[in-house]
């Protein structure tokens, strides 16, 4: 069993480095790129990595991108975001093929036994849904961005919904979209694919059929928990980013627009990386805060990365109600049990050490190779950014040695890929102990 679930983890890794290289080669290619001189193959493989991993951070400006380089690195985004759902679309237009227990197993992990128990049927449905979604979403940004967009309009509104939808943050503009700070129409549907996009399948069907089919009486704890955390960090975000940019990044702005901004902010650093006000010019409170949203992302099954809201849902409802003697926790009348407790706090713990680690060696790197002095706020800002596959940024990346973009790289993938190769539930039978070690105390607190 050890070897099916390593054997699963190894088909995760194997998809997202090939279509990483493939992308890079391409992108680096001279028909990609229109920029000042050649690309550099570092800022190409950097840009696929980002796209393939949705995550936004660039080294290189993607308006310096060709046509066809935008269409790569779209292409990389959509195959990206859906991840290993998409990947698996292939059996479906090639019925004589059958999944193996090793990608069923990864397929079905992306929906919950409650809500359905066919993989084959997930994957048509999460394809439908998210081009459904996407299109509907590139039809309203035409009206949205008619006005401003002289060439390729359709190509941009496109480009821009994939990019929300898969919570990318990828932008066919130099300054991303700070240009349309007061634009109602691009706000407010940016931030619903943004949102929708990162509250994950499970949820989008589990409110589908308890609310438009009334075939269930209630949602999952999941999808409740979810949608709770959601709405809270949402909201809670919203009013602190307005308190605390009232008078410093939003001054210029009307009331409204100053309320649409601090809304933005709040949606963006669940791991989508869109922005209508640079983040250089915020304060340290509202970076800090960005962090914390950054760390936590979107819902699990989603195209979002982070820690994901539900492991934050469990870890807060842990904090409060405390564990009972069985190791459970109860909520909403409902049992969280304790393995899915454990595994909400081993992947916690692991993706901070992890954080850890990358910021560590970028002060080293940065130090020894870079003629720049970034400070640690910046360092850290960049390092989030990267393992939540968010893609806000303080401008620094472009100026990271060479180490140092190797090492946001490294930690863009492990953000996208090693948390999801980590969540693929192991399925080790626990042995029997016939003889045991003793127990001992161990203070903590």
């Amino acid at each position: 069993m050890n070897r099916a679930i390593r054997s699963e983890r190894l088909f995760l890794f194997s998809y997202f480095i090939g279509i990483i290289a493939v992308g890079a080669l391409i992108l680096w290619l001279p028909i990609c790129w229109m920029g000042k001189g050649r690309l550099e193959l570092i800022d190409a493989l950097f840009t696929a990595t980002s796209a393939v991993c949705v995550t936004g951070l660039i080294t290189v400006d993607t308006a310096q991108y060709t046509f066809l380089g935008q269409l790569v690195i779209l292409l990389l985004i959509q195959f990206g975001g859906l991840g290993i759902i998409t990947f698996s679309t292939i059996y479906l237009v090639r019925p004589r093929l059958k999944l193996s227990m090793t990608r069923y197993r990864v397929i079905k992990g992306y929906s919950l036994d409650s809500v359905e128990g066919n993989p084959l049927a997930i994957i048509r449905q999460i394809v439908k849904v998210t081009l459904a979604i996407e299109a509907a979403g590139a039809i309203v940004l035409l009206f949205g961005f008619h006005p401003t967009v002289e060439r390729r309009l359709l190509f941009t509104s496109i480009f821009h919904a994939i990019s929300a939808f898969c919570n990318a943050g990828f932008s066919t503009f130099s300054t991303n979209l700070e240009g349309y700070i007061g634009n109602v129409t691009v706000n407010l549907v940016i931030m619903s694919l943004i949102v929708v996009g990162g509250i994950g399948f499970v949820v989008l069907q589990d409110i589908g059929e308890t609310v438009v089919l009334g075939s269930k009486l209630r949602l999952s704890l999941h999808s409740r928990g979810v949608l709770l955390t959601t709405l809270c960090l949402i909201g809670i975000g919203a009013g602190l980013f307005l308190l605390f940019e009232w008078s410093n990044a939003y001054s210029p702005l009307r009331p409204l627009q100053k309320a649409l901004a601090a809304l933005f902010q709040s949606i963006t650093p669940r791991t989508a990386g869109f922005d209508t006000v640079s983040q250089a010019t915020l304060t340290t409170t509202s970076k800090t805060l960005t962090l914390l949203l950054m760390l936590i992302g979107g819902a699990s099954g989603s195209t979002a990365g982070g820690i994901k809201v539900n492991t934050f849902f469990i870890i807060m409802a842990l904090s409060v109600r405390g564990a009972d003697v069985r190791g459970e926790v109860t909520v909403f009348d409902r049992k969280i049990p304790s393995k899915s407790i454990e595994h909400a706090i081993i992947l916690t713990l692991k993706a901070l050490m992890l954080l850890f680690v990358a910021i560590f060696l970028l002060t080293f790197t940065e130090k020894m190779f870079s003629n720049n002095s970034p400070q640690f706020i910046e360092l850290a800002f960049e390092t989030f950014s990267a393992f939540g596959t968010v893609g806000l940024s303080l401008g620094i990346t472009p100026q990271l040695s060479v180490p140092g973009k190797l090492i946001i790289i490294a930690t863009m993938f492990m953000g996208r890929v090693g948390l999801l190769a980590l969540a693929i539930p192991s399925r080790r039978q626990i042995p029997v102990q016939v003889l045991d070690y003793p127990h001992e105390e161990v203070m903590a607190g």
